[in-house]
């Protein structure tokens, strides 16, 4: 850690995978800017980022059902899953990049190939599914999905899912695409936040920011508490970016901005189940996604998932909903409550009368008993036994909530928010899935927001790093195909799991 300077270039706010994100891309673009990231924990990544706290699917929508919808005349609406499929077609080859120059020397620490599936049963589901398969194969994006009802080749695909079925049970059908994903955001984290540093960057760990204002020439004085040896100082940075996770909300709320104004958050928890038998982990590998319940918020869409966590192999499911009034899984009783100003009273009540099935969801979540949670689990793994799964409680996740034109006021918004001041002096993210996934593409778009003189003069170098920027994968199959191979390559990517030679 070097010397901190009264006044910097830019102050990240989170040790997570945004501010690692956006703190490597501008070293990138700007090596001689002063960067000085600002973690409130002792280490990074312990929140948001971290492996159990929900961040482990590359979301890419090979199996997300809820990132495509069936239209009232029974066509499929794919936008939604193109655009986060792009989206972390970036991120991967930002990763692939840093990994090529030598910037992330272990791809193997966060990033495994994993199928990714899509699992329903009833007629009704499985004629969605086809449909929707139908729909996205026309897309190079998605091409290599695969779809069967045959109970055979399920036998071969998930094994320990099929075990104890019947052939004469309800029809059931899956998809599968090999070009799924595990990234353990924690530790893919870490890697970009020792480059950081590594170029000149400062990471700061037990230091809380306590309030930003902004001065008359358009910077602005960030309030800190050194938490280690109690103290109080001031930093002055000419760019922000609050990448804090839950606790976003809060500090975008003390900068006064009117951007900040008219926006709440809820708060959502999570548990999971996790296996600890062995035999049964080696038995599945994929990440299968089911369809959510009436009411169920995105985030709790059921699934099954093959996690590689600290080098094993691990076996989770769920996510089982929560309610907490808590911002972060260290935060305060008081999160939600110190939230509410006089400008977001009317938006969070106005969201209270709209979500009412939101809240019965969440209150049937919470008195779940284990042997209940173990009875969903059985609808994936019919022969799931007690005593190979325990309990894990998951990461906090705050959903945006703010007034919206034409759905009125107090919508719920369940994907990734960016806030930006009109001047571009300060950004913030807020919101939750496919956060992590996504982040490359939306520190690029953050960019270009807060910096639209320099980024002109970035785009070759970013072009360099991302060489599908300015395009769209889907209307270039030629460079979509080309940037797999290398990625897989840089990435020692193998359809198995395996690393290449």
């Amino acid at each position: 850690m070097k010397h901190l300077h009264n006044k910097t270039d830019v102050v990240l706010i989170g040790g997570g995978i945004m501010s690692a994100t956006l703190g490597v891309l501008l070293k990138e673009l700007q090596p001689e800017w002063d960067i000085n990231v600002f973690e409130r924990l002792d280490a990074c990544a312990k929140e948001s980022s971290n492996v159990w706290n929900n961040a482990g699917t590359g979301h890419s929508a090979l199996c997300e059902l809820n990132y495509t919808s069936e239209q009232a005349d029974g066509s499929m609406d794919i936008t939604k899953a193109i655009r986060i499929n792009e989206q972390f077609q970036v991120s991967k080859q930002f990763w692939s990049y840093l990994v090529k120059t030598g910037k992330l020397p272990q791809p193997e620490a966060f990033i495994h190939a994993v199928p990714h599936m899509s699992f329903v049963s009833g007629e009704s589901n499985v004629k969605f599914l086809e449909a929707r398969v139908k729909a996205l194969r026309e897309n190079v994006l998605f091409e290599g999905m695969d779809i069967t009802d045959n109970k055979e080749t399920l036998r071969q695909w998930i094994p320990l899912m099929m075990e104890g079925r019947k052939d004469d049970d309800e029809a059931i059908a899956a998809t599968r695409d090999e070009s799924g994903t595990d990234v353990n955001f924690g530790a893919l984290t870490q890697q970009l936040l020792a480059q950081l540093e590594s170029q000149g960057g400062s990471l700061y760990y037990e230091h809380e920011v306590k309030n930003l204002s902004q001065n008359k020439d358009g910077s602005w004085t960030i309030k800190i508490r050194n938490l280690k040896e109690d103290k109080t100082f001031t930093v002055e940075s000419k760019f922000v970016f609050i990448g804090a996770g839950g606790a976003s909300l809060p500090l975008l709320q003390k900068t006064g901005l009117p951007e900040s104004k008219h926006i709440g958050g809820f708060p959502v928890s999570g548990l999971f189940l996790v296996c600890q038998n062995q035999d049964v982990i080696q038995k599945h590998k994929a990440k299968v996604y089911g369809k959510a319940e009436v009411g169920a918020p995105p985030m709790s869409v059921p699934h099954l998932d093959t996690r590689y966590i600290d080098g094993e192999r691990s076996l989770l499911f769920g996510p089982f909903a929560g309610f907490s009034p808590k911002f972060l899984k260290t935060g305060s009783y008081l999160d939600l409550f110190k939230s509410i100003k006089p400008n977001n009273l009317t938006t969070m009540l106005a969201a209270g009368v709209k979500e009412i099935d939101l809240t019965k969801y969440l209150v049937s979540q919470l008195l779940l008993s284990n042997e209940e949670r173990m009875d969903d689990l059985r609808k994936f793994v019919p022969e799931a036994k007690d005593e190979d799964w325990k309990v894990v409680v998951a990461g906090q996740r705050v959903q945006v909530i703010k007034d919206v034109k034409g759905k009125g006021k107090g919508t719920l918004q369940f994907g990734t928010e960016v806030i930006t001041s009109q001047d571009g002096s300060l950004a913030a993210l807020l919101g939750a899935s496919p956060g992590a996934s996504t982040a490359v593409a939306v520190m690029l778009d953050i960019l270009e927001r807060a910096f639209p003189k320099q980024f002109s003069s970035w785009e070759h170098k970013v072009k360099e790093m991302i060489p599908s920027y300015g395009v769209k994968l889907t209307d270039e199959v030629a460079l979509f195909k080309k940037l797999n191979k290398e990625i897989a390559q840089n990435l020692k990517l193998n359809t198995d799991g395996t690393l290449l030679s």
